[in-house]
């Protein structure tokens, strides 16, 4: 997939081998007409989560994003920034308003711990690089 660089705002860490997060990505990378969004697949055999300072365990346990000042965002604020970086900031606007951010950000925490068992990939990976544990 196609990794931006110039007027970067977010790098996004996705799951490879997650199909919906795959289908995200995708919608994402066609809307990405302006570059402002890097994607990485963490599933990806080659992939060093220790240039994040996380385990990979952590990065598979919720989505996270890398700021262009390297500083990670994780959970609902990853796909707030992601939407903003491919100019749908408005779609993305009510994750934030305060009466509803709350509600979004615990259905993703939800979404997150269950999201190999309702994408049909049970509680591991073939590879066993997408082991999923419960955020702390």
């Amino acid at each position: 997939m196609k990794q931006a660089t110039d007027g970067l705002q977010l790098k996004l860490l996705y799951d490879g081998e997650c199909p919906l997060c795959v289908r995200e990505v995708r919608l994402l990378e066609r809307l990405n007409k302006r570059g402002h969004l890097a994607l990485e697949n963490i599933a990806d055999p080659a992939f060093d989560p220790a240039r994040y300072g996380r385990t990979l365990e952590e990065l598979m346990g919720h989505i996270h994003g890398q700021l262009p000042d390297g500083r990670l965002v994780t959970g609902v604020e990853v796909f707030r920034r992601a939407y903003e970086a491919v100019g749908l900031g408005w779609l993305a606007a009510p994750l934030r308003w305060p009466l509803l951010a709350p509600l979004f950000d615990r259905a993703y925490a939800w979404f997150a711990r269950n999201r190999l068992r309702l994408t049909g990939r049970g509680d591991a990976c073939e590879n066993s690089r997408c082991t999923v544990h419960a955020h702390k």
